[in-house]
């Protein structure tokens, strides 16, 4: 893995490209998307939230999704902005924003981002679903009749 950065953000749920809050992820600038795979996490879907959550799993586990790699120059913009969107400052955090490497249909691997679900409390209380084969598309119940900002 390079030393520098990544500039690219693994993506799993309401912000994948054809997701109700697709359009979210391109104020912070422009990128490229590529599906990808992110070995060792778990997917979840949270209801009555309709969003989802993914937390480290089994070496077994993977969870599908899309890498958008942002623009360097647009970088700078778009990393604090996705990180007021998932809650990383507030007290306590939403997610926590880690450094992971993702799998790419091509073979190749990835240096990104993820945003890994930080609330535990959260995970003991009912309407927590684990998504099988870590695909949040499948989720029957993951629209809201509201847009929401996660």
């Amino acid at each position: 893995m390079s030393d520098s950065p990544p500039t690219t953000v693994f993506v799993y749920g309401t912000l994948m490209p054809g997701e109700r809050n697709a359009h979210v992820a391109a104020q912070g600038g422009r990128f490229h998307a590529r599906p990808a795979t992110l070995p060792g996490y778990r997917l979840l879907h949270l209801w009555p939230e309709a969003y989802p959550a993914v937390i480290p799993g089994d070496g077994g586990e993977a969870v599908r999704g899309f890498a958008l790699t942002y623009a360097p120059a647009d970088w700078p913009l778009a990393l604090p902005f996705l990180d007021r969107l998932e809650g990383v400052d507030e007290a306590p955090p939403l997610y926590t924003r880690e450094r992971v490497t993702l799998a790419l249909e091509s073979g190749e691997t990835l240096p990104a981002w993820v945003y890994v679900y930080a609330l535990a409390e959260r995970l003991e209380r009912p309407g927590v679903v684990p998504v099988p084969g870590g695909d949040w598309t499948v989720v029957p119940d993951r629209s809201r009749n509201r847009e929401s900002d996660r």
